[in-house]
């Protein structure tokens, strides 16, 4: 008598669904920023603060959102995650309703309680594909699959922003409530089809400890700590690597601030690609070894970064928008620097999954407590750029991409020698 295998397909697309929802909402701040900025005169600082506002929430939810995963599992975690991120959008769009003078402090707040919900959705989804794919390269596969779909929703948001509200000097944020509704229809579809749909749970029912203990003994693990540790630096690296590089090119006059732009939208477009490329060969190549050649193939293309001269002109193929609104490929003149630079979004694309799965191996019961900590410490996307921000002001645009050079030399080690489990007792979990 044999036993038919169980399928899990509908939650895996829904989980892949919630992870570029994840990219959509967050990729919605910066564009929303720059709308209330002209629309209500307020400094960059202030047009900034929607987008902080995401990586001060998974400060402070990571840790929360573990022990929610601990104590009532993936689905309910999930749809409670789900749940605040309508509601974060919809506190959004009613900024467009509220008087002027309260407009921008009401988005302000539909964007932190939006943050709440990602880093909910980030803390659930990454154990939960690696869960349904069975771990090893299939779950690191299944995470590659969701960070391809996040790197897609990371590459159109901006633009579908910029085709609605047109010139940025006459923007109004109802001309971004079709955005919200998008946004706001598919967490309500998501969340109608995971309360219908069944999800294995398998570490809830082992576990009744504290979230003391949980993260006590998450953290008894080198490779988890190592691990934490890289997951801070990769956000750091992700998101510093192009967004220093927009300051850098934006103050080149050979370069200009509309070229800076289109070539930093190439890198996550080269992110997509480099996610797409690891979703396809995620079950035959092991996460060490992935981490292990991206890390060192992006430290080899930052350190020439470093040593090329930035008088140097290359011709740079890059995404940008086209005459008739949609997105299409452009040539531009940019320093030598800047293309190795673009370049490094190949491998910064698969790195987070290689990690997660790496750092997770083996910790069983505290898993998702693991999780709550790996979120808290995404904070590394605004702790990381800000201080090599403070390099380039100190240094220059281009000596600030030592911090880069070290971060992926972080990395790099982490996969060879950091993640190698030391810990005898861990099979027995």
């Amino acid at each position: 008598m044999t036993t038919k295998k169980k399928s899990y397909a509908l939650p895996i697309i829904m989980m892949i669904v919630l992870f570029g929802m994840i990219s959509f909402v967050t990729n919605l701040a910066a564009p929303m920023g720059q709308v209330l900025k002209e629309q209500f005169n307020v400094s960059n600082f202030q047009g900034l603060l929607g987008n902080a506002a995401n990586f001060i929430a998974y400060a402070v939810m990571g840790i929360p959102g573990g022990m929610m995963l601990q104590r009532i599992g993936y689905k309910k975690t999930a749809l409670i995650a789900i749940a605040i991120g309508f509601l974060g959008v919809l506190i959004q769009f009613l900024s467009g309703h509220s008087p002027e003078s309260a407009a921008f402090s009401v988005y302000l707040l539909g964007a932190f309680v939006a943050g709440f919900s990602m880093c909910l959705l980030n803390t659930v989804v990454n154990p939960m594909l690696n869960t349904l794919g069975g771990g090893g390269n299939k779950g690191n596969q299944l995470i590659q699959v969701g960070g391809s779909f996040n790197s897609l929703m990371a590459t159109l948001t901006p633009a579908l922003v910029g085709i609605l509200i047109g010139e940025a000097a006459k923007a109004n944020i109802k001309d971004v409530f079709p955005v919200l509704y998008i946004a706001m229809g598919v967490f309500a579809l998501v969340f109608v089809v995971l309360l219908a749909v069944k999800i294995p749970e398998p570490h809830v029912a082992e576990s009744k400890e504290s979230l003391g203990k949980l993260m006590a003994g998450a953290l008894k693990y080198r490779h988890f700590i190592l691990g934490a540790i890289a997951i801070f630096v990769y956000v750091g690296v992700e998101v510093g690597t192009p967004g220093i590089m927009i300051y850098w090119l934006s103050d080149t006059p050979e370069v200009g601030k509309t070229i800076a732009g289109f070539v930093a939208g190439t890198y996550w477009f080269l992110m997509l690609i480099g996610r797409l490329i690891g979703a396809s060969v995620g079950n035959k190549v092991s996460s060490k070894a992935m981490l292990a050649s991206t890390s060192l193939v992006g430290l080899g293309l930052i350190l020439l970064a470093l040593f090329s001269s930035t008088s140097t002109m290359v011709t740079l193929p890059v995404l940008q928008r086209s005459a008739i609104g949609g997105l299409s490929f452009g040539m531009a003149d940019v320093p030598i620097n800047a293309m190795y630079i673009v370049l490094v979004g190949l491998c910064t694309s698969i790195m987070w999954g290689s990690i997660f799965n790496l750092a997770v191996e083996g910790l069983g019961k505290y898993t998702a407590a693991a999780s709550g900590l790996f979120m808290v410490l995404v904070c590394g996307g605004g702790i990381l750029p800000a201080f090599q921000g403070f390099v380039a002001d100190k240094a220059g645009f281009i000596p600030s991409y030592w911090v880069v050079a070290i971060g992926l030399a972080y990395m790099l080690f982490y996969a060879l020698a950091g993640s190698k489990i030391v810990n005898k007792e861990i099979q027995k979990q």
